[in-house]
């Protein structure tokens, strides 16, 4: 079988001729966690958001990114939707402006239950609570009949989450999933996102800027400087044997890299 995502050669131009990624590729078994890091600015985000087909028009994407047995890059809009969702699920930083601030939670979580697994009526509205009750949200009958804004931050991303899982896709993709969070919350989302995936056994493409974070949450990480990956390999080895400059700058930048490894996915088998 193919990976679930697989990425060849990528490279990212904008209108002006800047090159924003130059030649990445990785890729991401069913079951296998891959952290992307690297600072702002460094094309994580824009890697992401090329994989989910949502560049905007003005960048010039080349290069191949397969989600299973769809080539992404030139799809149409039409293969894309098919795609979103039901193969890759995205769980973005800010859910304030992720989510429809007008629509209630319960409404958006039920819309790619609705377009991807064609519920409706009961079923639909038991699907709704059940990824209501799987993200652990108190009182999911509130939380469904609630809007955006009155959700505090945490219980936005769940919803977040919820929508993302909802159709059990083959990847995650969480793109700074909890930069917008107070510590307490993010550890709280972090072991979250570790059950979920583990439960379901799909793959996570996790982006962040910090590495505590990240070795905490994958096996593997794969570092950007620039637009240009610098290095990858399993995250224990590269946290403790970086051979980049640029790796080392963030490895000895990040302080709690041992509590995170032990804690997380990197620590002892």
């Amino acid at each position: 079988m193919s990976p679930a995502i697989e990425v060849t050669d990528l490279r990212i131009t904008s209108a002006d001729g800047a090159v924003l990624v130059d030649g990445v590729s990785f890729a991401v078994e069913d079951g296998g966690r891959l952290g992307i890091v690297g600072e702002s600015g460094s094309g994580k985000s824009l890697t992401a958001l090329a994989v989910l087909g949502l560049l905007p028009s003005a960048l010039t994407v080349t290069g191949s990114i397969r989600v299973g047995d769809v080539e992404v890059v030139g799809a149409s809009e039409r293969a894309l939707r098919g795609v979103r969702g039901a193969a890759v699920a995205p769980v973005f930083q800010e859910p304030m402006t992720a989510l429809d601030p007008i629509m209630r939670a319960g409404d958006q979580i039920a819309e790619p239950l609705r377009r991807h697994r064609g519920l409706r009526g009961d079923a639909l509205r038991s699907a709704v609570h059940e990824a209501i009750v799987d993200v652990a949200l108190p009182d999911p009958d509130r939380v469904s009949r609630a809007f955006p804004w009155e959700l505090s931050g945490g219980q936005r991303q769940r919803v977040a989450i919820a929508m993302a899982l909802a159709c059990r896709p083959r990847v995650l993709i969480a793109d700074e999933p909890t930069t917008a969070l107070d510590v307490t919350v993010q550890a709280e989302v972090l072991d979250l996102l570790d059950r979920a995936v583990a439960d379901r056994g799909m793959g996570l493409l996790f982006i962040s800027h910090d590495l505590s974070v990240v070795a905490r949450t994958v096996d593997r990480v794969l570092v950007l400087e620039h637009g240009r990956a610098v290095e990858q390999g399993a995250v224990r080895d590269v946290i403790a044997a970086p051979t980049h400059p640029y790796t080392q700058r963030l490895v000895g930048s990040a302080r709690t890299l041992q509590d995170a490894l032990d804690r997380g996915r990197g620590g002892p088998r």
